[in-house]
């Protein structure tokens, strides 16, 4: 660390951290900018920790003087020294990156040996010096059996949305606008044209939607990405997704708000956004992933759901999830759902707004002969599709688009709940709280208290037992990185009461923070 990268995580620091710093960076101009008034490293700043004080600037400059480096190249090195003292120090092998710097520099082989060297020279200074009396190994993790790649949770939707479009049998179209955190998904999409994969670069938000509900029309998988700000300025082409019931995903990737927010932070505050936030009585299917590598199966369920279903749908991620990464196992073919969806054909039969068993009306391709009708904002007259004011009719639609979003309810799993199905305590989550929630839950039941976890990844409508698996227990948890936002559905859906644990830092949870909350709501009884 230098001053600036000390003074910034020093906070996040158990007691007794290993704390390495590079101590050439520690000059008094450094030590103004990160506003010390005295050298953190000569005073009781770092009392409590283990400190190890390496001089990582000479030492790069030592390593590379014989190469043909400027000093700001040569300074641009030493995160690579950095980085082999710590692959010394973790026991970890050399090669992986030795192989990535190859690649990556390909075009500079100049800096292929820099870094190599930089790398080298960190990796035999910690081999050779006697600052470090503790070696340590991490064990690799105990995973099923296959073929893994390590996975954003943006590049995770990407390759969902491809594999749903070779699913489905129909061609995918990304219509978007770039925005942090979700423009990832538009940038890795457009390396997939050998999919038959379109993506179309609009020049607003508005644009982006509407261009995907016009290559919904016309048979294609459409999907459209966005975050906070962006999810605002798609509302009312949403509602015209849901007026004339053509399927659609839209993407939305949280970030800190409101307006503009914190582009690059989490967040978890466009929840009720989600559900409500449209002007009349508009529902859509909200669905949420949990990880990164969830990001791909909820992509291909957020798709099937909309082409069965003939309806927009909401996936929400995170700007946590969205830019984390995890080992994801390339699943087989065989164990993806196929969901094929058939367009009408018949003109003899046609009407464009009657419904299946589903309360799906038929998906008719322009320029179908005989299968000419008319689509827009408007309300449509039950079967015919005509522009209608009719106050009964309106009321029919209305509870029509209504019932079609509940029967979704019909396709969707079950709550699960991981440890005892009714007790004491359940912990609720949704989205990317899931793995501090998990490690915390398991922290908490290996200090003897007895707790349970649920996780939502469907939010609209709820799994049909979310009520039942609720009410199996006396105290209900709900950590979210909002004000409460899924608390108040739960409360007022099934008039249950909960404890809301919120967070709203532009940082995620720390599962600490969340066994802490246990412990204090378990304090009673100690859950046994």
């Amino acid at each position: 660390m230098n001053p600036a990268a000390l003074k910034v995580n020093l906070r996040n620091l158990k007691p007794s951290a290993v704390i390495i710093v590079n101590s050439d960076a520690f000059d008094p101009k450094n030590l103004k900018t990160a506003r010390y008034e005295s050298n953190p490293l000569e005073d009781d700043t770092l009392t409590g920790h283990k400190v190890f004080q390496v001089p990582i600037t000479s030492l790069t400059s030592n390593a590379l003087k014989d190469t043909s480096l400027s000093t700001k190249e040569i300074q641009r090195s030493k995160n690579f020294f950095a980085l082999g003292l710590m692959y010394w120090l973790f026991n970890r092998p050399l090669e992986p990156t030795l192989k990535w710097i190859e690649s990556k520099f390909v075009k500079a082989p100049q800096f292929i040996d820099a870094n190599t060297k930089a790398l080298k020279a960190g990796y035999y200074f910690g081999e050779q010096t006697e600052l470090f009396t503790t070696r340590y190994t991490v064990e690799p993790a105990e995973l099923p059996k296959g073929v893994y790649r390590n996975v954003s949770g943006n590049e995770a939707i990407a390759l969902g949305f491809v594999a749903a479009s070779e699913l489905c049998g129909l061609p995918l179209f990304l219509g978007s606008y770039p925005i942090t955190p979700a423009s990832e998904i538009l940038h890795f999409l457009s390396g997939y044209k050998n999919f038959g994969v379109k993506t179309f670069q609009a020049e607003d938000e508005i644009a982006g939607i509407a261009s995907a509900i016009g290559a919904s029309f016309g048979g294609s998988l459409a999907i459209t990405t966005t975050s906070g700000p962006g999810m605002a300025l798609k509302t009312e082409a949403m509602g015209l997704a849901v007026m004339t019931e053509l399927p659609l995903v839209i993407i939305n990737i949280q970030r800190g708000g409101p307006s503009t927010g914190l582009p690059t932070k989490t967040e978890q505050a466009d929840l009720l956004q989600a559900i409500y936030g449209r002007n009349g009585e508009a529902p859509i299917p909200v669905l949420a992933a949990s990880t990164p590598s969830d990001c791909f199966y909820m992509s291909i369920e957020a798709a099937k759901i909309a082409l069965k279903y003939m309806t927009p749908v909401i996936l929400l991620s995170d700007g946590y999830i969205a830019n984390g990464s995890e080992p994801w196992r390339v699943p087989r073919v065989s164990e993806l759902p196929t969901f094929k969806k058939e367009f009408y054909t018949d003109a003899e039969t046609f009407q464009p707004y009657m419904r299946d068993e589903n309360l799906s009306r038929p998906w008719a391709i322009p320029g179908t002969p005989g299968l000419e009708h008319r689509i827009g904002g408007l309300e449509k007259a039950h079967i015919t599709g005509n522009v209608s004011y009719d106050p009964d009719n309106h009321d029919f639609m209305v509870r029509m688009r209504a019932n079609k979003v509940k029967k979704v309810q019909q396709d969707i799993p079950t709550l699960e709940v991981d440890g005892e199905e009714e007790g004491e305590l359940l912990v609720l989550g949704w989205g990317g709280t899931f793995g501090a929630i998990t490690e915390a839950v398991n922290l908490a039941r290996s200090n003897g208290l007895r707790v349970s976890q649920a996780h939502l990844k469907y939010l609209n409508p709820f799994p049909q037992n979310t009520e039942q698996v609720l009410r199996n227990f006396k105290k209900i948890l709900i950590p979210e990185l909002n004000l409460g936002q899924l608390a108040r559905v739960i409360r007022g859906e099934f008039l249950i009461e909960v404890e809301s644990f919120t967070k709203i830092k532009g940082l995620p949870f720390k599962s600490s923070e969340i066994f802490n909350k246990i412990s204090e709501l378990l304090g009673g009884s100690n859950g046994k």
